[in-house]
């Protein structure tokens, strides 16, 4: 048998059964749950001719490791994207466009990062393997479906990856608190990959290095930094408007 993972949430359990239903094993239920949101999820899952099976609130509790998992879970296959960041752009109809998330080791923050790069297209996901947070049950809860659609590779060498890249004709833009550019004013369209560190800590210095250009976001009010995810989705939506402005 093939190996399965558990997924937990609302959001996470639902946009499997959409997308991906065949994957999806098992759902189980919290069957003290008698709200409309369950009974939607459930009739879902009947149109999927997938089994649910309702248990108590400590076996979900056990199954996800005491997480919120707001009263369902389920067991899944996981998708089969690519693993290589070869096998994503050897087959791409457009220009490159790809994140890369350098020490993001929050599962919660690589989620959103997710969900975003979901939401405006991006091609893959790129961090190294170590210093960088990995796909697991909290990941696809906050990617709310996304951790199943994006490829997340991660690379043993993230300087030698992106020397790859350039080599491609991919252009690396990272984001850094001291760039020249802001975001709005750089030239974001063609063949791109964006890079991010983690809040507060940035890219670190090898990473910065390979980078061809350094752009920042304008801070404009009091605070002065933001969460890589929200900094991730005004860098795609950006670069986004710009390539479908290119194409008018």
């Amino acid at each position: 048998m093939s190996e399965s993972r558990v997924i937990y949430g609302f959001h996470a359990v639902t946009s499997h059964l959409r997308s991906a239903p065949d994957g999806v094993r098992e759902v189980f239920f919290d069957a003290a749950r008698k709200d409309a949101r369950s009974a939607d999820l459930l009739e879902l899952a009947k149109t999927r001719n997938v089994r649910v099976m309702t248990v108590d609130a400590r076996r979900l509790d056990g199954m996800t490791g005491n997480a919120r998992h707001q009263g369902v879970a389920a067991t899944v296959t996981p998708v089969k994207l690519a693993t290589h960041i070869d096998d994503v752009l050897e087959v791409l109809t457009e220009p490159a466009l790809l994140l890369i998330l350098d020490g993001v080791t929050d599962p919660h923050n690589l989620g959103a990062c997710l969900r975003v790069a979901d939401a405006m297209g991006v091609h893959a996901v790129i961090a190294p393997k170590d210093r960088a947070a990995g796909i697991n049950a909290t990941v696809s809860k906050v990617a709310s479906g996304a951790a199943e659609t994006v490829p997340y590779i991660p690379v043993t060498n993230l300087a030698r990856t992106m020397r790859d890249l350039k080599e491609r004709d991919i252009w690396i833009t990272g984001l850094d608190a001291q760039g020249a550019t802001d975001i709005f004013t750089a030239r974001l369209d063609g063949a791109r990959a964006l890079v991010l560190g983690a809040e507060g800590e940035g890219m670190r210095r090898l990473t910065r290095e390979h980078c061809d250009e350094l752009v920042r976001i304008p801070m404009l009010g009091r605070v002065e930094s933001l969460n890589v995810s929200v900094s991730a989705g005004i860098c795609l939506a950006e670069t986004r408007r710009q390539r479908t402005t290119a194409r008018i």
